[in-house]
């Protein structure tokens, strides 16, 4: 049974909210997540020297190809996809996988190289089922918690408008920073219904219109970018070179890992239950189909993205339509550079000030999930040692350099060290109580207590309305 008082559901999953209140609830989703979609195909794009034309058609297909595969999550089609509110957008994971590949054989390698390694996601969301035991909610919160905590650093870095900026920690970036998490704040807690719901969309606003005047905001590419453009498929072609089918099938793996973190998250952090096996499976086979698709429109392989399941928890907005509402979005300005550009100059300071709260909500729904574990010394063990070793990786990457490079990269991401030693521990260590190890906490509950007629869905709004009478 779901605990009711555990979180306060603004609209659940299957809800519509009002279209004045859903397509900026959706637009807030598409900002929190542009700008780290649109980073990564920038940066392939200075790798192997791409002209002014090839960067924006990178960027391009990257928002189109989000807005898609995000349809395919939220809406979903067979058994393929989760059906929650779930933003997919371009993965840094596969970046560290990406470059080398793109300065040896060219960018052909790397998308030949993702489709085969969207054919493994799907593999091994069809076999979760019989993998579930292994995700309990302790080991699922440590996935999650390190998801959180190793994305702290990337919030900070943006906030100081971005790892590498000649300005890095001035007195302009920390304000707008700082702005936007105030506004944020106080939209809120001061404000209700849909202002309290949308508080990051109207702190990102507010920071983005202070920039303007502050010359934070490079309008030069708004400026050149087209009106239309319908991208071309297959634009770099395919080519499967060993390295790239080999190295880009490892990273589906650890971003697997990620995912089912993700999956959790979002409906613990949004609300409080336990993902169930059908949503654990489509959300992962959804993530490689997305990926193996994004290869055919020359886009990078894409993923879930956190920091909208952190915007998921602090909101309360529950509802698929909504993110599916956002993905509309991202498919306009995918055929609109125009209205790309607009969002993609969005100054990093800003985004990071919003994206502070998002990764630390991350981090908080796995505390949530471990939560729900006994806690007891064996169960503290496990998760020091997971989250110790995972962690400390992905702070001093150089602590597993004489690996093998393939091994290195999984290792240095956090969530593969941690992930694997959450589930080793808890199989071998003495004192598992396998009467309440049901994978994911028991995620059977839910689906049998629909089936006898009970509602078990949070209902609990932050609105002026009364809950809504539950429908059999």
């Amino acid at each position: 049974m779901v605990d009711r008082t555990q979180v306060e559901v603004l609209y659940d999953v299957d809800e519509m909210p009002p279209l004045r209140e859903a397509v900026p609830l959706g637009l807030q989703h598409v900002l929190v997540m542009v700008a780290s979609n649109v980073t990564i195909p920038i940066i392939i794009a200075g790798v192997v020297g791409a002209t002014t034309g090839e960067t924006a058609f990178l960027v391009q297909v990257a928002l189109l190809v989000a807005g898609l595969t995000t349809l395919l999550q939220t809406i979903g089609v067979g058994p393929i996809g989760a059906r929650l509110p779930v933003v997919q957008g371009t993965s840094f994971g596969f970046l560290v996988i990406a470059i080398p590949l793109a300065s040896e054989y060219g960018l052909s390698a790397v998308f030949g190289g993702a489709i085969i390694a969207g054919i493994v996601q799907v593999a091994l969301g069809l076999t979760l089922r019989w993998l579930k035991s292994l995700f309990p909610p302790l080991v699922s919160g440590i996935v999650v918690l390190v998801i959180g905590v190793g994305l702290l650093p990337a919030g900070i870095n943006l906030a100081g408008g971005g790892a590498g900026a000649e300005d890095f920690g001035s007195a302009t970036n920390l304000t707008l920073a700082g702005l936007v998490l105030l506004v944020t704040l106080l939209a809120y807690a001061l404000g209700r219904g849909i202002v309290s719901a949308a508080s990051v969309l109207i702190g990102l606003v507010a920071g983005y219109l202070v920039a303007l005047p502050l010359g934070a905001v490079d309008a030069s590419q708004i400026a050149e970018a087209a009106w239309f453009s319908f991208p071309r498929p297959l634009a770099f072609g395919l080519s499967f070179p060993a390295a790239a089918v080999i190295g880009m099938s490892v990273m589906a793996i650890a971003t697997s890992v990620e995912t089912i973190g993700d999956l959790a998250a979002v409906t613990k952090g949004g609300a409080g239950r336990e993902v169930t096996d059908r949503e654990l499976s489509g959300g992962v086979m959804a993530d490689g189909v997305g990926t193996a698709f994004a290869s055919l429109f020359s886009a990078m392989p894409n993923t879930s993205f956190s920091q909208n399941v952190g915007l998921v928890a602090f909101t309360g907005v529950m509802s698929r339509h909504v993110v599916s509402v956002g993905a509309a979005f991202l498919i306009v300005a995918g055929f609109v550079p125009k209205l790309a550009a607009v969002i993609a100059a969005m100054p990093s300071a800003v985004l990071g000030g919003a994206a502070v709260v998002m990764f630390a909500m991350v981090a908080a729904a796995g505390i949530r999930l471990i939560a729900e574990s006994r806690l007891d010394r064996r169960d503290l063990l496990i998760i020091a040692v997971s989250v110790g070793v995972g962690q400390g990786m992905a702070t001093v990457p150089d602590v597993v350099a004489i690996a093998p490079e393939q091994l290195r990269v999984l290792l240095i991401t956090g969530i593969v060290p941690a992930g694997f030693l959450a589930v080793l521990l808890n199989m071998i260590l003495p004192g598992r109580d396998r009467g309440t190890d049901s994978p994911l906490g028991a995620t059977i509950a839910p689906d049998a207590a629909i089936l006898a007629g009970e509602d078990d869905t949070p209902s609990r709004r932050h609105t002026d309305e009364p809950p809504r009478t539950p429908q059999p």
